[in-house]
């Protein structure tokens, strides 16, 4: 398949083929004239790229979770990227149920409810520092 075949079958933009392989992320096989030629399973690959940066995988991620040029990827990468999706899930989930919550709640003010109380300490976790860390972080 040439470059515009594999961007036609893919959605994506032929810079962005060209870019993967500058960071070996796929690979041609050679040039139709000027134009590069792919296997056609590079279609999966590019699938996997996909389904990889949509669970966040960095781009070095992805070249890192694969093995060579073999179709074998990296699985202790996987599962580590599981379970900080896993994590992130139930951060996610505790905040919806908070909002739920403090959608209905009977409390006069927000600030006033103990359940919306933490959704804000939640929110806030690991968001902004804590001013101890700031003032070492300027030597003071």
């Amino acid at each position: 398949m040439d470059i515009s075949d594999v961007s036609k079958a893919s959605g994506l933009p032929a810079s962005t083929l060209r870019f993967y392989e500058e960071k070996g992320l796929i690979h041609s096989i050679g040039r139709n004239g000027l134009k590069r030629t792919f296997n056609p399973n590079v279609i999966e690959r590019l699938a996997l790229i996909s389904l990889a940066r949509s669970v966040d995988f960095s781009l070095d991620e992805i070249g890192e979770m694969f093995t060579q040029d073999t179709a074998e990827v990296n699985r202790e990468l996987l599962l580590a990227k599981a379970d900080k999706l896993d994590s992130k899930i139930n951060e996610l989930t505790l905040m919806r149920n908070g909002l739920r919550h403090a959608a209905e709640c009977s409390a006069p003010n927000h600030f006033e409810c103990p359940k919306f109380l933490r959704l804000v300490k939640l929110a806030g976790k690991n968001r902004f520092r804590q001013p101890s860390k700031i003032k070492k972080a300027n030597g003071v």
